[in-house]
């Protein structure tokens, strides 16, 4: 794989360590800054809102210049946010920043992904998406666990100055790994103007993808990011049990990127047939054994190596779908991570502050996989192949047939 695929999973560890951070930090800054637990989960959704509209925004907006150029301004756009939100005393100001930090993020990940899939084969999108997101993965391993203890030690505000530091390297990196020409598409050719890529739109079948997606992730950071009062509260552990917490989720989302990279090339419909009925069923064991310490680190491991696995694959079929849209296609499947990552947590925040309790998160989390496992009957398509650049007449009918 190009090197420069992984100079984009760098940038992406840094900023997948800024955004899943909070997860860990949700507490500490809901009472340093006097604001309920369920206001305080608002900025994991303001930073999924402003991925949502600032992927397409900045995807289209700069689908001319260099990529290189547009990373580069999206990392110091980033930087930038952190270092106010380092030092404001307010939470509406936090809010704000992490927005903007949001809109450098979703710039960055459209173009990363439109880059990455003119950096292999064509038929090794699920390959190149894997690396991409193991930068994601990686940040729930060391990254938030990191930020985590760091935040504990010195305060949250310290975990906010790491990112800036860590956008150092992530620019040094982007410098140095690619050139003005890097990500481009292939030569000869140019791109599709941009009313025709946002046509893609209308296609049933990238609307699919894009909504299974929306709805897996949904699942994904409602309860990944209300983890914290779960383990501390339902479980009765420790705090220091939350970066325990993260790691172990984390280290089963990276193995389940990983395995689902290098099947959702050739054999999506088999990791959607097996993994959609199993995430399903790990969320509502996962509220019903809360209160049991082990049997919740076990199926914390378990949901992170399910959700990232069915994930990842649903947004790989969003890049095959978006095919003939290079230069924005990215977006769409940004725009599909982060409807979820938007809403779910939206909803989780207002579970807690009702009578649901707790656990709200985790059944939240339930209802989407459903909604989504149900979608996936009802279209027919849990055994349905990704098409290949060239496919087969057995795949190009089976194409039609799907729409």
């Amino acid at each position: 794989m190009p090197f420069a695929l992984y100079i984009l999973a760098l940038a992406v560890f840094v900023m997948g360590t800024s955004e899943f951070m909070l997860a860990g930090l949700l507490p500490a800054i809901a009472t340093e800054l006097d604001v309920p637990l369920g206001t305080a989960g608002l900025l994991t959704s303001a930073f999924a809102i402003g991925m949502v509209l600032g992927a397409p925004i900045m995807a289209a907006f700069a689908r001319r210049w260099p990529p290189r150029l547009t990373l580069l301004i999206c990392l110091l756009l980033f930087a930038g946010s952190h270092v106010i939100g380092a030092m404001t005393p307010q939470f509406s100001i936090l809010l704000i920043t992490r927005v903007l930090s949001a809109l450098a993020n979703a710039g960055f990940l459209a173009v990363a992904l439109s880059a990455a899939t003119t950096l292999v084969p064509a038929n090794q999108k699920g390959r190149a998406l894997s690396i991409l997101l193991s930068g994601t993965t990686l940040a729930t391993i060391a990254g938030v666990p990191a930020g985590a203890l760091l935040g504990s030690a010195l305060g949250w505000r310290a975990t906010f100055w790491a990112i800036v530091l860590l956008c150092v390297p992530a620019l040094l990196g982007v410098l140095r790994g690619f050139t003005p020409v890097t990500g481009r598409l292939v030569p000869g050719s140019s791109a599709p103007r941009l009313r025709v890529e946002l046509g893609e739109l209308a296609k049933p079948r990238l609307i699919l993808a894009m909504a299974l997606g929306a709805l897996v992730n949904g699942g994904t950071f409602t309860a990944f990011t209300f983890l914290a009062p779960v383990v501390t509260e339902s479980a009765g552990l420790a705090d220091g049990w939350i970066s325990v917490a993260l790691v172990t989720f984390g280290i089963g989302s990276f193995l389940g990127v990983t395995v689902a990279g290098r099947l959702s090339d050739q054999h999506s419909g088999l990791v959607l047939g097996v993994g959609g009925p199993l995430l399903l069923a790990g969320w509502i064991a996962l509220s019903l054994v809360a209160s049991h310490p082990l049997a919740l680190m076990i199926l914390v491991f378990i949901q992170g190596v399910l959700s990232f696995g069915v994930g990842s694959t649903l947004i790989t079929r969003v890049l095959y779908a978006a095919s003939r849209a290079p230069t924005i296609g990215g977006s769409y499947a940004t725009a599909a991570l982060n409807v979820g990552a938007a809403a779910g947590p939206a909803i989780g925040g207002y579970g807690l502050a009702t009578s649901v309790g707790l656990l709200a998160p985790i059944w939240v989390a339930s209802v989407l996989a459903a909604i989504a496992l149900l979608i996936m009957l009802l279209a027919g398509r849990t055994h349905a192949e990704s098409p290949s650049t060239a496919p087969s007449r057995k795949h190009r009918r089976s194409a039609l047939r799907n729409g």
